[in-house]
């Protein structure tokens, strides 16, 4: 392939195979890898492509397959963390009638890989039903199904978290408190 199309092909599709490899590998470095090593691949096997207008299919196909390949072998073979204990997560407070779109995506992120997978492609790529089923490699049905079973688990997350939310208890300091018992006693 010569380097005037590959550089045409990166250029249209990077973006947003980087922001799939993003909201999979959910950190910047391995969405960054997952990428260049998709487009590695490509320089590498895509001239084999015998449709050129599947080309965006195939990236995001092989993009998929090398995020579960790699998480194939962290399971077999998990990193051991250095720290004894990890921070906390400090969750923002999320008002009941409305959910800013960066609570939205850190539900998104936590769930399962088989629903975040569709839903990202489907609500955030704005991809077919049957694109879907071609670059994860399942039927249609099955696609469905899963968008359906990955939306209600978003609900239930999104709930979880708006009522965390409404349950957290704000610590007052002594002093903040004895001058609202001052100022109860002199009404």
């Amino acid at each position: 392939m010569p380097g005037l199309e590959f550089e045409q092909l990166v250029d249209a599709h990077y973006a947003a195979l980087y922001r799939f490899a993003y909201s999979l590998a959910k950190n910047e470095m391995d969405a960054a890898d997952l990428t260049q090593q998709t487009f590695y691949i490509w320089a590498e096997k895509g001239h084999g492509l015998r449709d050129a207008g599947k080309a965006k299919s195939w990236l995001f196909t092989t993009l998929y397959r090398e995020f579960l390949g790699g998480r194939k072998h962290e399971t077999r073979f998990p990193k051991v963390a250095l720290d004894e204990a990890p921070e906390e997560p400090v969750d923002a407070p999320v008002a009941a009638e409305k959910i800013d779109a960066a609570s939205a995506l850190e539900a998104l992120g936590r769930l399962d890989e088989n629903y975040r997978a569709p839903l990202t492609l489907f609500y955030l790529k704005q991809f077919s039903y049957n694109e879907i089923a071609e670059v994860l490699n399942v039927p249609v049905g099955t696609v469905m199904s899963r968008l359906s079973r990955g939306k209600a688990e978003l609900r239930k997350a999104l709930a979880d978290q708006q009522s965390e939310a409404c349950r957290r208890i704000i610590e007052i300091s002594p002093f903040k408190m004895r001058a609202q018992q001052g100022k109860d006693k002199s009404e």
